[in-house]
C-alpha cells in the first residue's frame, strides 16, 4: 500500500522548506548536473506560501536580466542564497513537462531569462 500524507502534514513539510529557504533564497538554472550556472533568479522573502499541499512561489514573474553563462539548461536548484546551501535539488528544465519550463533551453550569456510562475505540489 502506498504512503499517503494528510494535507496538514503536507503543508507542515512544505512550510518547513519555505522556512529553510530563508530570506535570500535564489533559483539557479544550470547545465546538466549543475556543472555551470546559467541564470540566478532571486526569490521573495518569504519565497512562497503553502496551501492544500501546494507551495506557490511569490512575486512571479521573475527574471535574471543578464544570464551568467551560455549553455543548455537542463537542471535547477533552490539555494538559501548565491553560493548558499542547497534546499531543493534535482529540478528538471525543459520546454514542456519539466519542473522548470522555458521557451528555449538554449541560453546565451547576457540574455534575459524569465520564469512566469512556480509551484511545487507535495506527493500524495
Amino acid at each position: 500500500m502506498a504512503v499517503t500524507y494528510t494535507t496538514a502534514v503536507k503543508n507542515a513539510r512544505l512550510n518547513a522548506v519555505v522556512t529553510a529557504m530563508g530570506t535570500t533564497a535564489v533559483l539557479e538554472i544550470g547545465t546538466a548536473s549543475m556543472a555551470a550556472v546559467l541564470a540566478v533568479i532571486p526569490l521573495d522573502n518569504p519565497a512562497a506560501t503553502v496551501a492544500s499541499g501546494v507551495m506557490t512561489f511569490a512575486g512571479f514573474p521573475k527574471s535574471d536580466t543578464t544570464a551568467d553563462n551560455s549553455g543548455t539548461a537542463a537542471a535547477a536548484r533552490i539555494r538559501t542564497a548565491v553560493d548558499g546551501t542547497d534546499i531543493i535539488t534535482g529540478l528538471t528544465v525543459g520546454t514542456s513537462g519539466a519542473d522548470i519550463n522555458l521557451d528555449s533551453v538554449t541560453i546565451t550569456a547576457g540574455q534575459t531569462i524569465t520564469i512566469n510562475s512556480a509551484s511545487i505540489t507535495h506527493a500524495p
